[in-house]
């Protein structure tokens, strides 16, 4: 019987997603489901999600709860992570200070200081996780959710290389169904390649029926000045590929919008949004729980567009799939750093996650990508060698960052957040 561990289980909405997913598949719907989280209240909430999920679907699988970690691994054949390290107040706190030196953030989850010092609280988590599997379940393959997902699959890279490891996230599929949407063409009849960095990657094909559908989405764009009041949209007219990642998120991977006020007016850039987000998140698990908890049904309804149930069942059926994830760069992007994580597109079958080599994509494309990687590489390596002067090297190498403050000013503020987050981040960072 295959066993799915869930880690983090307590982010009770994306559990509830991924767990519709993957009881809508007729070959796992008598699955083991071993979920784990560290609250014990969000454990037993994810726990009812579960089995009301499973009872609407008429799904049988075995669900088991612990607040032990090596217990949940116990056996695992796939390890979904999903934590969250220090939760709302530790986002509260990667915003309130930096807005505090008059650095700006839209996200804060990927890249900047809150990416940052996100990575290093996640990091000695990631390293029990390792050790716990090398030990428990050495053949499983762990499906990260985690961001920041680069510097997540990075550490994991230059720390754990033998674990089966591979970074899961959305981004490319929405934003190939949104151009769809946007253009009216089928997204069923639309074959699409894209390759970068997570939440920074790059269509690079977009065709319908042989067909490219840039000189579609140009006409449109050419059609609609309001349209033209995107990031995104801001950034493909100038660089000539769609970045695979919200206008919110990507304003803030480049030194060109944040710190500018005209142009947060012209592109319309919800700074600070995740704070709100983050706040929704959490008022939308209480009310998940008290739903739960009273007896009314769950919306069950999904198209399984998530990536991990389709992984599971692909490794688990030999169906063949592909989809795009992340994953160490071995040889596949060829002008982009070696080792550290790339997006790009996987085959999935009975044999696992196989990546496909890409090559060297478009220069300005991977300009902007390796500046993307240095801060990632800096902060993967700060935390392997614990050296702190690297956390503010990777804070001054950062495109937004270094546009908005001067090095000083960098250096003060990785200080105040390092004293913020305290005993949350590896202890010879702690400096």
């Amino acid at each position: 019987m295959t066993v799915i561990a869930f880690l983090g289980a307590g982010s009770v909405v994306f559990t509830r997603e991924l767990l519709a997913d993957i009881l809508s598949f007729d070959e796992l719907r008598g699955v083991t489901l071993a979920l784990h989280d560290i609250d014990p209240e969000r454990l037993e909430t994810a726990e009812a999600i579960a089995r009301r999920t499973a009872e609407q679907l008429g799904a049988a699988p075995r669900i088991t709860t612990s607040l032990d970690r090596r217990a949940a691994l116990d056996g695992a054949d796939f390890v979904i992570n999903a934590i969250q390290v220090g939760m709302h107040a530790a986002t509260v706190r990667d915003f309130e200070i930096p807005a505090k030196y008059g650095l700006r953030q839209t996200i804060g989850d990927t890249l900047g200081v809150g990416g940052i010092f996100r990575a290093l609280r996640t990091f000695p988590v990631l390293d029990g996780i390792a050790a716990d599997m090398r030990e428990i379940c050495p053949d499983a393959w762990l499906l990260n959710y985690t961001n920041p997902m680069a510097m997540n699959i990075g550490y994991l890279a230059a720390t754990a290389p033998q674990l089966k490891a591979v970074g899961l996230c959305h981004s490319v599929f929405w934003t190939v169904h949104d151009l769809c949407a946007l253009l009216g063409v089928p997204l069923d009849e639309v074959d699409y390649r894209a390759a970068g960095v997570n939440h920074q990657a790059w269509l690079l094909r977009w065709e319908h029926r042989g067909e490219s559908l840039y000189p579609l989405l140009d006409e449109r764009l050419a059609a609609d000045p309001e349209l033209r009041r995107r990031v995104r949209m801001d950034m493909y007219g100038r660089l000539g590929y769609f970045p695979t990642e919200t206008s919110e998120h990507s304003s803030e991977y480049v030194p060109w919008y944040l710190h500018h006020d005209e142009e947060i007016a012209r592109l319309r850039i919800p700074v600070g949004d995740y704070l709100r987000i983050s706040a929704d998140n959490v008022a939308e698990y209480h009310e998940t729980r008290r739903s739960v908890l009273a007896g009314e049904p769950l919306d069950v309804s999904r198209d399984a567009t998530e990536y991990a149930p389709q992984v599971i069942h692909s490794i688990v059926t030999g169906t063949v799939r592909r989809v795009h994830a992340n994953v160490a760069n071995r040889g596949l992007i060829s002008n982009l750093p070696e080792d550290y994580a790339v997006e790009v597109p996987c085959v999935v079958d009975r044999l696992g996650v196989r990546p496909e080599r890409v090559g060297a994509l478009p220069l300005q494309c991977a300009a902007l990508n390796r500046a993307f990687a240095s801060v990632g590489q800096l902060t993967v390596q700060a935390a392997v060698t614990g050296d702190p002067r690297m956390v503010r090297q990777a804070a001054m190498v950062d495109p937004n960052t270094a546009a908005t403050l001067t090095v000083d000013r960098i250096w003060e503020l990785c200080d105040e957040l390092t004293a913020a987050h305290g005993d949350l981040l590896p202890e010879a960072l702690r400096g």
